[in-house]
């Protein structure tokens, strides 16, 4: 089959014809070869015919049979659905078993064997995670949720994760922010870079409360001011009251706020154009500018009030902090008594703060008290208006006589005031005369009861009778200084 064939001169093997390949499928995607084409300068041979075995046409393949579907094996038919067996019930994964011997794997009920809490799938318990945290399963879901968790980790930890969330929806603390934020925002801020001019420490309490009641008011609507607020004090040995609305508690606090503007020589609310305009002297007398105020003015029925109330109050501030030192003697005159600045303010914040009380309560929202240090400078000023009270009770006839009278400055028979919680402490009170000391060694008495409560009592909320005060001592004398503690009241 190497050796040369006959009928060839050169002694060169025969080639064969050259049969071209299948043609490609119009999706593939490899190029089509290409014929190699015939050398022109090589000289044709001759080739001897050979018959082929099987003659080959080179035209294109005729396309392959179609199989044959008789030779594939049988395939099963589908199932018939109404043959499949019964599912349970879904309600059964989600209810608990009537019993504990309808569990599966629960032991008989003679008790043999351990019992078990995988009655219930994984998958069953895992979707009752979110009741458990709740608190809404039963009895017979918590233990075998509790059980399960003691053995599945990733479970374990989305009850935790749960019961955290549950944590948060329950929160009973209000939403609204602290009404001393702004306290201890301004106190942390002044102490990294202290104010050219400082507000006074005296006038603290009064820049206090002013911004608590404003943070009270700031979102009230039309209903809300136009609510029906009642004022109480107590006045010829019993309890008055006056019915007024938000708005005109706000134009109350304005109008006798007015008296320190007028001593520190700003606008008086009053004085133009309910004052002078009118014909009509200015009053003095917390009452009976109020009367003017809700009278005459144009705006305590609504919310319009709130801003010249707020702007006056920033006034105030502004202007005893530029003052100086010297400005917390000025005389403030109330008509029948005078107080120094420093405690005209602080009158002024223990009244703000009662009233801003006295609104929460009408609109049913909370109101807590002042801070500590405010609260005790609140105590401590009613503490020192105790001795004068008690000798204008005696000039009245409402009091009985001094039983001693000694020198002004010395000591004197005396109660001891105990006050509780913050913004408490301890003070002497001279019974007999104003201008004497109050002394530990000559107490005769003594009256212990919460800051709040005592201060309730001063504002007139709360009757002598009422206060809830332990007392020792001297009945005489505990029940004169309560009467005069709620005797400072006034609308």
């Amino acid at each position: 089959m190497t050796g040369p064939l006959d009928g060839d001169p050169g002694g060169r093997r025969r080639r064969l014809p050259w049969l071209p390949g299948p043609r490609a499928a119009p999706d593939d995607l490899e190029p089509v070869p290409t014929p190699r084409p015939a050398d022109p300068a090589e000289p044709v041979r001759p080739v001897t015919p050979v018959e082929p075995a099987d003659p080959v046409t080179p035209t294109e393949p005729a396309p392959p049979d179609p199989p044959d579907l008789s030779d594939l094996p049988d395939l099963p038919d589908p199932p018939d659905l109404l043959d499949l067996p019964d599912l349970p019930d879904p309600s059964a994964f989600l209810a608990l078993p009537a019993s504990p011997s309808d569990v599966v794997g629960a032991p008989p009920p003679d008790g043999g064997g351990k019992r078990r809490h995988k009655g219930l799938s994984h998958k069953v318990l895992k979707s009752l995670l979110g009741a458990w945290a709740l608190s809404a399963c039963s009895a017979e879901e918590t233990d075998l949720v509790e059980a399960h968790l003691t053995e599945c980790a990733p479970c374990a930890d989305e009850a935790l994760r749960l019961r955290d969330a549950v944590g948060l929806l329950q929160d009973d603390r209000s939403l609204d922010l602290d009404p001393m934020l702004r306290s201890r925002v301004l106190e942390n801020c002044l102490g990294r870079r202290p104010a050219r001019i400082p507000v006074p420490g005296w006038a603290a309490s009064y820049d206090a409360e002013t911004a608590r009641l404003d943070a009270l008011l700031r979102d009230f609507g039309d209903d809300e001011w136009r609510a029906p607020v009642t004022l109480k004090w107590f006045q010829d040995e019993g309890t008055a009251s006056r019915r007024t609305t938000v708005a005109g508690v706000i134009g109350h606090l304005m109008a006798v706020d007015g008296l320190v503007s007028a001593a520190l020589g700003l606008d008086d609310p009053l004085a133009a154009p309910l004052g002078e305009s009118l014909g009509a002297p200015v009053p003095v007398a917390p009452a009976d500018r109020t009367a003017r105020f809700w009278r005459d003015s144009a705006f305590p029925t609504a919310r319009t009030v709130r801003g010249p109330w707020r702007e006056q109050s920033h006034t105030l501030i502004r202007t005893v902090s530029f003052a100086g030192r010297g400005a917390a003697e000025l005389s403030v005159s109330y008509g029948d008594f005078a107080l120094p600045l420093r405690d005209a303010l602080l009158d002024r914040a223990f009244e703000c703060w009662v009233h801003g009380g006295d609104i929460a309560e009408a609109v049913d929202y909370p109101y807590d008290p002042p801070s500590g240090p405010h609260l005790h400078r609140m105590v401590d000023l009613a503490a020192r208006l105790l001795p004068a009270t008690l000798a204008a009770r005696r000039r009245g006839g409402l009091a009985s006589p001094a039983r001693g009278l000694v020198m002004p400055g010395a000591p004197g028979r005396s109660l001891h005031l105990e006050v509780e919680g913050p913004g408490g402490g301890d003070w002497y009170i001279p019974l007999d005369s104003p201008a004497a000391v109050g002394s530990r060694e000559l107490a005769v008495a003594q009256i212990a009861l919460d800051g709040v409560e005592f201060c309730q009592l001063v504002a007139g909320h709360v009757s002598p009778e009422e206060a809830a005060a332990g007392q020792d001592g001297d009945r005489e004398a505990i029940r004169e200084v309560l009467l005069a503690a709620a005797t400072m009241s006034r609308l």
